[in-house]
């Protein structure tokens, strides 16, 4: 009786056994015939080898597929080794068949370096058979409109549409569309910043685009300017009142004021010296009239001494007071300042 129920358990174990080995088989059976049917054979030991690899079958076998109708020859060793990097193998796939069918130039190798470099190689190749719009300055960023001032001093908001496309070969490390925006920004401003006068930029904006295509914005980026178009061009101040439309002559105005302001400066320092000066002769003015009141002071003292040695007699003396007695009549009856000194 034990012998017959382990031989039950044994059977049943067997039975499971070989019901898994033909799910497998008859699992691999139609990816093979899948494969062998669409006329891109896959050895069955190959299929087992990919799910012991932990690769799935029924993707490689697919991307092949998609490869052999588009009339691309593929092993499948390259795809699983594209799969095991972490690739996307079924958008390579695409854009080899994209690329293929628009008649671009893109290897197996560069598609799976552009993929793993975490670029989507498959937009890239319908941008580069489409080619899109990018709005310069980018909206998203908060900014629609260029700020630019010509050489008249007069400012001026600018909008461009840049359409490009695709440069497969500088995808991988080229720059991104950040890039583009900028340059292309920076270019329109350095050419309406040379252009005299705003009314060329507003007569002919078709400079303007032009001047900034041939200046090779797009070198070393990922993409191909195919045109420039002068979407929208203005003159600022003319739909609001707090925009200043004539920057040059503002700015002359604010350098106007602030030479006025210097030289006025300039003037008061001049008159503060000026009034120091007046102060300072009128105090030297001062010092020699009290110099002078001094050494007339002197003159009776000098008098007297010379009195007392006898070189000057009275009779002099009386004569000098005479004398100077007349000059001080003489002078009062012609009107003339009385300042002799009274002995």
């Amino acid at each position: 009786m034990p012998f017959m129920q382990l031989g039950i358990v044994l059977f049943i174990l067997l039975g499971i056994a070989v019901l898994m080995l033909v799910g497998i088989f008859f699992y691999f059976l139609k990816i093979w015939i899948q494969a062998l049917t669409s006329g891109a054979r896959v050895g069955l030991f190959n299929l087992v080898a990919m799910k012991l690899r932990r690769v799935p079958p029924s993707l490689i076998v697919e991307a092949r597929i998609r490869l052999v109708k588009a009339g691309i020859g593929l092993d499948t060793d390259p795809l699983e080794a594209h799969y095991l990097a972490g690739g996307d193998v079924i958008q390579v796939i695409n854009a080899m068949i994209a690329a293929d069918k628009a008649g671009i130039p893109l290897t197996y190798q560069n598609a799976c370096a552009i993929n793993l470099a975490g670029r989507d190689v498959h937009a890239a190749v319908q941008t580069s058979v489409n080619p899109k719009v990018i709005d310069c300055p980018d909206p998203a960023r908060g900014t629609t409109m260029l700020d630019a001032v010509a050489k008249d001093g007069i400012r001026m908001l600018v909008k461009a549409r840049v359409t490009v496309r695709t440069n497969l070969k500088q995808l991988v490390g080229g720059a991104t569309e950040e890039t583009i925006i900028a340059r292309v920004g920076q270019g329109i401003v350095s050419a309406i910043g040379s252009s005299p006068s705003y009314k060329d930029v507003l007569e002919n904006p078709d400079k303007i685009s032009r001047k900034v295509l041939d200046s090779g914005l797009d070198s070393q980026t990922a993409f191909e300017i195919v045109s420039i178009d002068i979407a929208d061009v203005s003159v600022a101040g003319v739909s609001g009142a707090r925009e200043v439309a004539n920057v040059g002559a503002l700015l002359e105005t604010e350098r106007a004021e602030a030479d006025k302001k210097l030289r006025q400066a300039e003037a008061e320092g001049r008159r503060v010296m000026a009034v120091a000066a007046e102060q300072e002769m009128r105090a030297r003015t001062q010092e020699m009239q009290a110099k002078l009141v001094e050494s007339q002071a002197q003159i009776p003292l000098a008098i007297s001494q010379a009195l007392k040695d006898g070189k000057l007699g009275v009779m002099d003396y009386l004569r000098m007071q005479n004398l100077m007695a007349d000059t001080s009549m003489r002078e009062s009856l012609s009107g003339g300042p009385d300042d002799q000194p009274k002995t």
